[in-house]
């Protein structure tokens, strides 16, 4: 007996347009169709590929505690991946959506590390925020033998100088509540000026600001900041 495959999605940053053929005909061919909520709330996940889930499938949802502790969101992966498993324990084909790309801080590596040992899994990338805020901007990440630094913004703010100050362009990821922070250290360094705040890139409200003209107390959530102090001039 063959058994059935476990397929991590990469779905995109948002614009359903950017899902690959593959990610598409998986997501139209699975039995399941699991995806994340965060504290049990609306899947953007979900949302992205909403119109293309068959009405046949079985949708299976996975709350996931927004905590910066970390067994519960262990115990959440755990159960999960138990449900998961049942499914594909069942013989049926099981496909996790994962925003962006699946081994780009995505939450399916949880669900790869728990399950792809016991079933065949199947890795389908997607677009990463990242590269699709760059495209929003119409600027390069990096270009030649530039240094580009992907950076948590929850990082410790002594960390976060210290990669900036060795990296000729960087993308600080999970801006959310340490904006401010993040603002700051910018500033701080001189580098406010060399920055763009991307909200929600490729969504239909997608926002695109410079850093300094981000209004003070405003707290862009679902951003992106990209900064380039290399030597090329764009």
């Amino acid at each position: 007996m063959v058994k059935p495959v476990f397929f991590g999605l990469g779905i995109g940053p948002g614009d359903i347009e950017l899902m690959t053929l593959k990610a598409a005909r998986i997501l139209n061919e699975a039995d399941v169709i699991a995806y994340p909520a965060a504290n049990g709330g609306e899947s953007l996940a979900r949302r992205i590929v909403g119109p293309l889930i068959p009405e046949h499938t079985t949708e299976l949802v996975l709350p996931l505690p927004m905590s910066r502790q970390r067994e519960p969101g262990r115990q959440a992966y755990d159960e999960g991946a138990a449900q998961i498993r049942d499914h594909l324990a069942a013989g049926r084909t099981v496909a996790f959506l994962c925003e962006g790309d699946p081994f780009f801080y995505g939450s399916f590596m949880y669900m790869f590390e728990r399950l792809a040992q016991d079933f065949p899994t199947e890795v389908v990338p997607g677009v990463t925020s990242m590269t699709a805020c760059a495209a929003a901007i119409g600027r390069p990440l990096a270009a030649r033998n530039d240094v580009l630094k992907i950076i948590p913004g929850p990082l410790a703010e002594e960390r976060i100088r210290a990669e900036l100050q060795t990296a000729d362009a960087a993308a600080i990821i999970k801006v959310g509540a340490h904006f401010d922070k993040l603002r700051a250290i910018l500033r701080d360094m001189g580098l406010e000026a060399r920055a763009q705040v991307i909200e929600r890139a490729t969504q239909g409200d997608q926002k695109i600001t410079p850093l300094s003209d981000v209004p003070q107390g405003e707290h862009p959530y679902f951003s992106t900041i990209l900064i380039y102090k290399g030597g090329e001039s764009w």
